[in-house]
């Protein structure tokens, strides 16, 4: 078995596999990812709720709410609630202009496109688009957030570099040829990974002695020698 798959099943005894977000499709999918700021999960379902039983999850829905109605929501995610709501209009405004508001019609066209797509919208880079394609079924690697690049770079997939980009796209060629190609397979992966990577494997504090996969670790290997 490859050091990947090793991983994976080690982290599957180790955590749940966490629940995907509560939207569907790539519209609702890209106002989760803008809807709150440097906030936990916990938060953010509760804005995404609440844009949803208060506004409507459709980008007329949100083009037809008033600053009245949307500002409150704003506030519940976090510092620049203004930027939230002019960003929450942006997304509307160009899912209608755009794409005649059905984004879901881009998960017909071939996955670099559909990647292209939705990079288009706010605070969605090419990690982000292909998060959201991988939660909509469709998977051309492995998406990584934060949290999952981490344990990956520690892992010793993929080498420390300046800039985030370069970091992500290091990890991506160097993991490449041991992923799966389920795309069901790569969501648990990329949802463990990041579990991992919030309760373990973390940036300041890593508790290597207690992490499942510590003999695989790099890190890990490099800080128990040192």
């Amino acid at each position: 078995m490859s050091k990947f798959g090793t991983t994976l099943g080690l982290l599957r005894k180790e955590y749940v596999v966490p629940a995907t977000p509560p939207a569907s499709g790539p519209f609702e999918l890209v106002l989760w990812e803008n809807a709150c700021y440097l906030l936990p999960d916990s938060r953010r379902a509760a804005v995404f709720e609440a844009l949803k039983t208060q506004v409507g999850l459709t980008p007329q829905a949100l083009l037809d709410a008033t600053d009245e109605v949307l500002l409150p929501l704003a506030k519940m995610g976090g510092m620049r609630p203004e930027t939230r709501v002019f960003r929450w209009r942006q997304i509307a405004f160009t899912a209608v202009h755009e794409f005649g508001g059905d984004l879901s019609s881009i998960l017909q066209r071939p996955y670099p496109e559909a990647a292209k797509a939705l990079v288009k919208f706010p605070n969605i880079g090419q990690p982000g688009a292909e998060k959201i394609l991988l939660l909509c079924g469709l998977a051309n690697g492995l998406p990584l957030e934060s949290n999952g690049l981490r344990v990956m770079e520690r892992m010793g997939w993929g080498r420390s570099q300046k800039s985030y980009g370069a970091v992500y796209r290091s990890i991506q060629a160097g993991i490449h040829h041991e992923l799966p190609s389920e795309p069901a397979i790569l969501l648990e992966a990329h949802l463990l990974l990041r579990e991992h990577g919030k309760t373990l494997c973390k940036t300041n504090t890593p508790h290597c002695g207690q992490c499942p996969v510590a003999k695989l670790c790099n890190y890990a290997v490099t800080s128990k020698l040192g």
